[in-house]
């Protein structure tokens, strides 16, 4: 070809036949540089495209270097192993041949802010957004592009040859070496003639040609779009000029929707220089960064993906003709692991209903919608929960790639994945479990690790809810690893780098920032869940101080909890908690004191609120273990127990609680309900009384026979007209105890009074045989008996 005729390779960005053709293409053309579509600031990370650690899919990802701020962007330009500019690029790099990027910078890219959705959605008003593949596919009669694309281009591009240099490996071969990209990557070349080259030029060329049909008659797309394309094709213009003034041979990788824009021909350079002078620009770092078969996805938003990312990887690393056996066989594998029984018997039926369904169809060779619907039918027997299985580890599959160690980034990624190695947890995009014994220093470091990064916003893992506040040395938590960590990481930067010293600096700024006593409390206990030792005294400070300012009692006792939590089982990552001790009796002193003031003149709902904190307080108060703490909460809920002027559900549950740490005997128990449930009180106090006292656990009904008939007593003599008013409290009460519990208390009722056995009398307590267990039961508790 001449010197001012490059080869243009107009390709779909994830295409497996557009990638097997341009590898053709590029082996029959022999260039001598290749230009791709992409941000020139990635030419001098091309040769770690060749390492022999990186694995696709991957992205490069460019941010403001300067200042890497949450507010600017960060933007990826993903790559898969199927992708055709990926294969360019393995092409050139096992050959020497150079690699240019030619779009638009990413420095001229970042410095354009966003634009508002009110201003988008306003341009979409002046124009029209074009579909190349849409408007090809319905001027062919086909309603969907995807199916259009495949039958035109990916199944006829995608022929696997096994004798080229040029195929890719076989999927059953498939290691980490598979992102090369074929078999015999490094082999000699092998000598094409012209008519070899005008055979893999040809298709582009068709392509070219139905793209230039389709841009002259498109509709004026908005004019924010129509103005940045003009720049991206100037600055492709500029890239091509250049390389052809150094190079005879040069070929072009890009969208097939720009090889019009590339043809001669071309508008002046003057033209080009003046779209693109003056724009502004910021100084941006680059890197390569791990990316998922999931993030190429289109429904992740992505508007240059493909809805089957799975499947392309299949069809592009099979080297024979067995593409709709494999797939199958792979299928039944997936619903085989998840104990759904599939015989070889189902996938040769499969595979016959697959090419059967191609033919009547009038498609070349069965595609995903033939495969998909012999799956459905066969191997899932018609169940769609089964073929979302599938679709979900195959079609899409939870691929996730890999890049070398050497790869520059943030220092405190380098961190970050030095200890990923160190505590083996690898980087996997799928979500598992990982359980923890916090006794183990190595568990220990892992739990430290996943709170530190929790802090500095890449939430890597999630602590279950079902071990969350359990308060025992375990940890349960579900991890997985998604790709836009990467722009995490590189916001954090800005505090340090190293995960200690940016999550320590990140606890300073939000303790410091923080507006509510509940924001630092909050703080105090993730700083030490992240063993964050330095941050800690500055934390307890901007604790102190807003005590001091808050003077809501209510917000006092939200806090209280999570510090009990961290003094009781803080100990187990060995934390000097001295100081935090200090600070949380402080504050169980300043509840004491302001709840009698708390508690007066409140509504239904506002009593409820507050007996869930009086709960909260008191269990608080039992992980906190501090005697004269507990004797001055006891003493505060003494005085306000018998008071008629606070809300009934209060006053019911603060005699319930000190019932049960004992300051008030059974006895005196009974002489106060009795007092409640008499005529003269109004029925809506006493089921508010009742409630706040027996909400929880029904035991006590079960085993005090007085109580029992104290309330059957009460609720008998309820007059019918104010039953129907106490019913939801009594319900709501009652239908909170276990069924068993129900059950019994059923049984006793039905006895009181009778002296029958189901009354629970004293008569049918054998005291000797009582007393056989009591040594047992001392022993069970960890207590001396005392006869």
């Amino acid at each position: 070809m001449a010197s001012d005729r490059p080869l243009l390779l107009g390709i779909r960005h994830h295409g497996p036949g557009s990638a097997r053709a341009v590898r053709r293409a590029l082996a029959a053309f022999q260039p001598e540089v290749v230009l791709i579509e992409g941000p020139p600031e990635a030419d001098p990370l091309v040769p770690f495209a060749g390492d022999e650690d990186m694995r696709a899919p991957v992205a490069l990802l460019a941010y403001p270097a300067d200042n890497p701020d949450p507010k600017l962007r960060a933007s990826f330009w993903p790559l898969a192993e199927f992708s055709p500019e990926w294969q360019a690029i393995r092409w050139a790099v096992a050959r020497e041949v150079p690699v240019r990027f030619i779009d638009m910078p990413a420095a001229v890219r970042l410095a354009a802010p966003p634009a508002p959705p009110e201003a988008r959605a306003a341009e979409g008003e002046d124009g029209v957004r074009i579909d190349p593949i849409g408007a090809l596919a319905e001027a062919a009669g086909y309603d969907d592009p995807e199916r259009w694309w495949e039958d035109v281009v990916e199944h006829r591009f995608n022929q696997p040859s096994p004798t080229a240099a040029d195929s890719p490996p076989a999927e059953a071969a498939e290691s980490d070496f598979s992102g090369m990209g074929g078999v015999g990557l490094f082999a000699p070349e092998v000598d094409i003639d012209e008519e070899e080259l005008r055979a893999a030029s040809g298709p582009f060329e068709a392509i070219a040609e139905a793209m230039a049909v389709v841009r002259g008659s498109a509709p004026r797309p908005p004019e924010a779009e129509r103005v940045e394309e003009e720049r991206r094709e100037a600055y492709m213009r500029i890239g091509l000029r250049a390389a052809l003034k150094e190079f005879e041979r040069v070929a072009v990788v890009c969208g097939a929707w720009h090889v019009p824009a590339l043809s001669a021909p071309l508008p002046s350079a003057s033209a080009d220089a003046a779209v693109v002078r003056g724009l502004p620009k910021v100084k941006v770092a680059m890197t390569w960064v791990p990316w998922t078969h999931a993030r190429l996805a289109s429904w992740q938003g992505y508007g240059a993906g493909v809805r089957s990312p799975g499947w392309y990887h299949h069809l592009f690393t099979s080297v024979d003709a067995h593409v709709i056996e494999r797939w199958l066989v792979r299928a039944a594998g997936v619903l085989r692991k998840d104990g759904v029984p599939v015989s070889s018997a189902h996938v040769i039926e499969a595979t016959r209903l697959a090419e059967a369904l191609a033919t009547m169809r009038g498609r070349p060779l069965a595609g995903l919608a033939e495969v998909t619907d012999a799956a459905h039918a066969v191997l899932c027997d018609g169940d769609d929960l089964r073929l979302a299985l599938i679709n979900r580890r195959l079609v899409v599959g939870d691929r996730l790639g890999r890049v070398p160690d050497r790869t520059p980034g943030v220092p405190i990624a380098k961190d970050v994945a030095g200890s990923q190695r160190r505590l083996r947890l690898p980087p996997r995009a799928d979500r598992r479990e990982l359980r923890l014994d916090l006794r183990q220093p190595f568990d220990l470091e892992r739990s430290r690790l996943l709170h530190r990064l929790r802090l500095l916003g890449v939430e890597w893992g999630k602590v279950l809810a079902a071990s969350k506040g359990k308060g025992t040395f375990r940890e349960e938590w579900e991890i997985a690893w998604q790709p836009e960590f990467a722009v995490d990481l590189v916001e954090a930067g800005v505090y340090g780098t190293t995960v200690l010293e940016a999550a320590t600096a990140r606890v300073a700024e939000q303790a410091a920032a923080a507006a509510t006593l509940a924001d630092v409390t909050a703080l105090v206990e993730r700083c030490l869940l992240a063993d964050l030792p330095d941050a800690l005294p500055g934390v307890l400070d901007a604790l102190d101080e807003r005590m001091a300012l808050d003077a809501d009692v209510a917000h006092l006792m939200d806090a209280l909890p999570a510090l009990a939590r961290t003094l009781r089982y803080g100990d187990v990552r060995g934390t000097d908690l001295s100081a935090l001790r200090d600070v949380t009796l402080g504050m169980i002193t300043r509840i004491c004191v302001g709840l009698p003031a708390a508690v007066g003149g409140l509504d239904d709902s506002a009593a409820a609120v507050m007996r869930d904190r009086i709960d909260g307080v008191q269990a608080a108060l039992a992980l906190v273990e501090h005697a004269e703490a507990q004797d001055r909460w006891q003493a505060v809920l003494a005085g306000l127990s018998t008071r008629d002027d606070l809300h009934g559900l209060l006053t019911g549950r603060m005699n319930r609680l000190l019932l049960d740490a004992g300051a008030v005997g059974a006895e005196e128990i009974g002489a106060r309900m009795a007092l409640v449930l008499t005529v003269g009180v109004p029925v809506a106090r006493s089921a508010a009384w009742i409630e706040g006292f027996l909400a929880g656990d029904g035991l006590l009904l079960v085993h005090d026979e007085r109580l029992l008939a104290l309330v059957d007593a009460w609720l008998t003599g309820i007059p019918a007209e104010a039953f129907l008013e106490v019913l939801p409290l009594l319900r709501r009460t009652f239908s909170g105890y276990p069924a068993p519990q129900r059950r019994m208390i059923g049984e006793r009722a039905a006895h009181i009074g009778t002296g029958r056995p189901g009354a629970g009398t004293d008569e049918d307590v054998d005291p000797d045989r009582g007393a056989l267990l009591l040594p047992v039961v001392a022993r069970l508790l960890g207590r001396e008996l005392h006869v």
